[in-house]
Order: C-alpha cells, then sequence, then structure tokens
C-alpha cells in the first residue's frame, strides 16, 4: 500500500488579507520622520518643523519600489507605459509617553497606526542643539521604550475590553454546538493574546500562532501584531563614515525585545539633500562623500515585511508589475488586473523572469519548454511574468 501523501499547510499570514496594504512612519516627535517621508516620496506632503505635532493629519504617497528586473523588462519590450510596483507609505504624527490614555493627541495618532499594516519606526542616533527632543535629550533607546510600551498598553486595554464583552454575550454557553465550541475557542485565544501582552510582556507578532489561531488575531487589528522595521536617523557624518555610539545599543535593544526585526541606518539629512539633485547630480555626489541613499533598500524592506511580492505582464502596450501577497494562487492574481480574470479563470501562462532573461525572447524561452500552463491551484512566485486565460 502506498503512503499516503503529506499534504503540506500553508500558515496564514498576521494582518489584513489583501494587497493594498500601506506602511506607517511611527515614531517619537522630532526624530525626523516627515522630513523622511518627504526624501521617500519626493513630495512635500509631509510638514517638517522642530516642534511636537507638526504633523496632525497623516499624508499618504505611493512610493515606486526599485526593481531591476522591471527595468529589463521595459528594456526589452520596450512599452508606451511604464507602471512598477509601489508602496503606499502614511507619515503618521509623534506619540509621546501616555499615548495610550489620550496624552498630546494620543488617541488620534494610535487609531491612525491602527489604520495601517506594517511600521517604519524611525529613531534618532543624532544630537543637534538647534533640533529639540520632546523628552529633552537624544536617547533612542529610550524612545524605542515608549513606543513599545505605548502600543502595547493600547493593545491590552483594547482585548480587555473585547475579552469583557464577549463574555458578556457568551454567558449562557453551555452546549456542545458547533457555534458555541467555537466561540468558546476565541475567547480562549484571545486570552492567550491578553498573557502574551500582559505576562510574558512580549509583542502579538512574536509568539507563534496557529493558523486557526491567527484568523482570530487577525479580527482584532492589533498595533502590536504589525511587522515593525526600525529606520535610525543618523548625522550625515555618521552615515558616511558607518559609525555611531548608539547603533550597538539599538542593536541590542531589538535583540532583547523584537529579535529579529530589520534595523536599516540612514541619514535623513542626506537624503534631503540627495533629494534635490538631478539623477547625475545624485550618482557624482554618492560617489564624492562614499556613501549610497538608503531609501532604496528601505523600500525594499517595507514592501517584504508586508509579505508583499509582485509579477509582471508585459507587452509593447504596457509594462506593469501588480502587487500581490505572498502565498497568493493564480485566479487570485489574475484578478488583481479585473475581477473576471478570477471569476472565469482558465488557466495562466507563466515564465520565470529568470527564465526570460537567459533565453531572450518569449518564443525562445516556450522552445526551451520553460512557458507553462498553470491551473488554479498554482501558487505565485515573486517575479512570474504571466498571461492570463479567462472564459466568456
Amino acid at each position: 500500500m502506498p503512503p499516503k501523501k503529506v499534504v503540506e499547510t500553508k500558515k496564514a499570514l498576521l494582518g489584513r488579507p489583501g494587497n493594498n496594504l500601506k506602511i506607517g512612519i511611527v515614531g517619537v516627535p522630532n526624530v525626523g520622520k516627515s522630513s523622511f517621508f518627504n526624501a521617500l516620496s519626493n513630495t512635500s506632503l509631509g510638514v517638517a518643523a522642530n516642534y511636537p505635532y507638526a504633523t496632525i493629519n497623516p499624508e499618504e504617497a505611493r512610493v515606486p519600489v526599485p526593481d531591476d528586473r522591471f527595468e529589463w523588462l521595459c528594456e526589452t519590450y520596450k512599452p508606451a507605459s511604464r507602471i512598477p510596483a509601489h508602496l503606499t507609505c502614511i507619515d503618521i504624527a509623534g506619540l509621546t509617553a501616555g499615548a495610550s490614555t489620550g496624552a498630546g493627541l494620543g488617541n488620534a495618532f494610535l487609531s491612525h497606526v491602527r489604520a495601517v499594516d506594517g511600521i517604519f519606526q524611525v529613531v534618532r542616533a543624532f544630537d543637534d542643539a538647534e533640533v529639540i527632543h520632546v523628552e529633552g535629550d537624544v536617547d533612542p533607546c529610550r524612545d524605542m521604550d515608549i513606543i513599545q510600551t505605548e502600543l502595547r498598553l493600547k493593545d491590552i486595554e483594547w482585548v480587555e475590553k473585547h475579552l469583557d464583552g464577549m463574555k458578556k454575550t457568551t454567558r449562557s454557553l453551555g452546549s456542545n454546538s458547533l457555534a458555541d465550541k467555537a466561540k468558546k475557542e476565541e475567547i480562549a485565544t484571545i486570552e492567550k493574546v491578553y498573557k502574551v501582552l500582559t505576562v510574558d510582556s512580549k509583542d502579538v507578532r512574536k509568539h507563534d500562532w496557529t493558523g486557526k489561531e491567527i484568523d482570530v488575531v487577525n479580527s482584532l487589528q492589533l498595533l502590536t501584531a504589525k511587522p515593525v522595521t526600525y529606520l535610525v536617523n543618523l548625522s550625515e557624518k555618521d552615515y558616511i563614515r558607518k559609525k555611531n555610539k548608539w547603533l550597538p545599543k539599538i542593536k541590542a535593544w531589538i535583540d532583547a525585545n523584537n529579535p529579529g526585526d530589520p534595523l536599516i541606518p540612514f541619514s535623513v539629512a542626506l537624503e534631503e539633500r540627495l533629494a534635490t539633485m538631478s539623477d547625475e547630480e545624485k550618482e557624482e555626489e554618492q560617489k564624492k562623500v562614499g556613501a549610497t541613499s538608503a531609501l532604496p533598500k528601505i523600500t525594499h524592506a517595507g514592501y517584504a515585511c508586508l509579505e508583499l511580492i509582485r509579477y509582471f505582464t508585459c507587452g509593447p502596450d504596457e509594462v506593469r508589475a501588480w502587487t500581490i501577497r505572498k502565498g497568493t494562487k493564480a485566479p487570485q492574481a489574475a484578478g488583481v488586473i479585473h475581477s473576471d480574470f478570477e471569476n472565469k479563470f482558465v488557466c495562466g501562462e507563466i515564465m520565470a523572469f529568470a527564465d526570460l532573461k537567459e533565453h531572450g525572447t518569449e518564443a525562445a524561452v516556450k522552445s526551451a519548454g520553460k512557458l507553462r500552463q498553470q491551473g488554479k491551484p498554482y501558487e505565485m512566485i515573486d517575479g512570474d511574468i504571466a498571461y492570463w486565460k479567462a472564459g466568456a
């Protein structure tokens, strides 16, 4: 008797399902958030000023994701239209100690954090007497403690209210019906979330949840379930020489509190200067100072932390990168273009970018047997080039 086929269970992802995910720029006041947002988005939407709460309402910008594969495809197909993948970034006002209880404009700002799917936490590690710090002096580890504490306290308050409400409405649960069992399991999971936040003193994203539990956790929209990338804002001098007294301490703090979270040093001062230059001037300046812009690396990190990938459609009319979430099946990937492609999905003709680059043309890829017809079970791979077939 042949052995039973092992079916691999796909682990659910924390966070909202969907492809239109957003990343928020978070930190205490006056650490360079709005200046970073302006440099990243190449706009002047963010209000950069030398006082707390210069930003009140969140600003939003779509930032193109640099991709050499996309550039190569555009060179090859020479399309009339080029549409790269984008990362949607939100500039959120500074959080201060006590924000979880409404200090400053805490409640409003935390609601803005709840509305995004990931966090760029900007941390100030430069001294400048002319740029005031809301806490009086520069101490990035203290600032990270403040943000983590406020997000966690708000989650605890949120979970307590949710648990209290559920227990009031489920006191009569006593039957063995499937609905009652499901409700009891949901309460047990939320109690586990509460324990992770309070007893274990951990962010929700750092616990290993089962697929069923993740469905419950996602329904809570918790602040500490969102992935975090730490962006350390250095002086231009420190960034160029790759040395700063705070960097080892920041790394140690992340290892102790949120191991595995990415840390990217950058310099708002340098990025602001580069943003005013032409491409040629920018390249020359980077050679001159011996350092490159960190913005491409930051953009890629934000895209990756949201578990986003992209596939391409190519032709003389348009080369376009379509953003989907990791684990997306072919019909849902096709549906990003138009719902009919998902509803009437027949198959996809898929080739890997590497195969097209190796063989040079679609015809050569097909002759090499590398153009594949894929059905509904196919899980998209980052860099796939797809042509969809749908029924009438």
